[in-house]
């Protein structure tokens, strides 16, 4: 029997030019495996086109909840956002892509896995990362790195390699952008957007959204409830994780809500130009961190932006499976005990506008805040504490004084 390598297959050009290559380099036995993570029509007529194409099997593997139970509802709970822009749509699949491939690796007992990473991107740290930490034994291909083997620069070459080896598909040889979709966004790269002084052509780049300009002109309200800082209901009624961002899809497209245009850094050193649509990851984490904002005191709040942000990078990394992110995670966790309540805003060209927070463990006081004086708070008490808050200021302005004296 041929040995078994298992491959990350989308169905596009690429992972189908794939097929053949390693049978004709490596004589394989071709085991396709594609990652349910939200990509809806992409996945369409997969199992007949990885055949065709000389795979010997095809799994489909739907983790769907698990992608945004395990994955994303951490990273809303962390508020992690790359480089202040980026809500890591792609990073977060990444690693339970990386898993699952494991998975059926084990399962047909493969000894490799391929993926179809170029070598200037960041998804083949990501992918190799997961699969050393969860499979060190097994052998990792990535055709885009095989410079001897690999001769494909080009969507034209690729098509004609398939045809060479009597595979006629429905793929076009015209350019288009590269895009990455799954429950939680679509990322967009190429054509326009690898120059920065290029306007993006949003008519001609938009899938889950539509411009702020033709969104609609009346605003639309959305109340969404958390439990322990996991969304638990949309506009009364309970549901789903996946239901809920499925939900908020729809209506953050509808009105043009989540888009994004970044000059990111990745991680192998270059600087990436991209278009991002999250609709409803965008309303999501919004709604989370108005919700934060009643319940968690200042000094656990300033931590946790500090954890948010090397949590995010931690998972832009694709340091998933590792024990660092585990401990950040775990200290998130912590904080997140008393984050329920129900959040109200409203949706608007582009606009999330509070409209109202409630929460059982808000520690905002209106008789503290407001300016009459109470039984907790004494106007004349704040005397003191400015005296002693800033006494190490004043104490050097004396001892600059002092010195400055002397000096004349």
């Amino acid at each position: 029997m041929k040995e078994k390598v298992v491959l990350a297959y989308s169905g596009g050009l690429d992972t189908t030019a794939i097929i053949p290559w390693l049978k004709e380099n490596y004589d394989y036995d071709v085991i396709c495996v594609c990652v349910n993570v939200g990509q809806e029509e992409e996945l369409d007529n997969l199992e007949e086109r990885a055949l065709a194409s000389g795979a010997s099997k095809l799994y489909i593997e739907n983790v769907v909840d698990e992608f945004c139970d395990d994955y994303i509802v951490p990273c809303v709970q962390a508020n992690a956002i790359y480089e202040d822009k980026y809500l890591l749509g792609t990073s977060m699949a990444r690693p339970l892509i990386a898993k699952c491939l494991v998975k059926i690796a084990r399962k047909e007992n493969a000894v490799a896995i391929c993926h179809g990473a170029t070598g200037k991107g960041n998804d083949q740290v990501r992918f190799e990362l997961g699969i050393k930490a969860l499979a060190p034994d097994l052998k990792v291909i990535a055709p885009w790195r095989c410079n001897d083997t690999w001769k494909m620069d080009s969507r034209e070459d690729e098509i004609e390699y398939c045809r060479q080896h009597g595979i006629n598909l429905p793929f076009s040889a015209d350019s288009s952008y590269s895009r990455d979709r799954n429950l939680w966004h679509i990322s967009h790269e190429g054509l326009e957007l690898e120059d920065p002084a290029c306007e993006p052509n949003y008519d001609h780049l938009l899938v889950l959204s539509v411009s702020p300009e033709k969104a609609p002109d009346e605003g639309e309200y959305v109340t969404l409830t958390f439990e322990k800082g996991i969304p638990t209901s949309i506009n009364g009624t309970k549901k789903k994780v996946s239901e809920i961002i499925t939900d908020l899809n729809k209506l953050g497209g509808k009105h043009g809500i989540g888009i994004i245009d970044i000059v990111e850094n990745r991680v192998v050193g270059m600087k990436s130009r991209g278009v991002y649509e999250t609709p409803g990851g965008t309303i999501l984490m919004e709604a989370h961190q108005q919700l934060e904002e009643l319940i968690l005191d200042r000094a656990t709040y300033t931590v946790k932006k500090e954890m948010a942000n090397k949590f995010a990078d931690v998972v832009y990394e694709g340091k998933w499976f590792t024990p660092l992110r585990e401990a950040i995670q775990a200290f998130i966790e912590s904080t997140q005990q008393y984050v329920t309540g129900e959040v109200k805003f409203k949706l608007y060209k582009g606009n999330i506008i509070k409209a109202g927070t409630t929460s059982p463990y808000s520690l905002y006081s209106e008789s503290l805040a407001s300016f009459t004086t109470g039984e907790l708070y004494d106007h004349h008490d704040a005397e003191g504490f400015i005296n002693l808050f800033g006494l190490s200021l004043k104490v050097r302005a004396m001892k600059l004084a002092e010195a400055e004296k002397q000096d004349k």
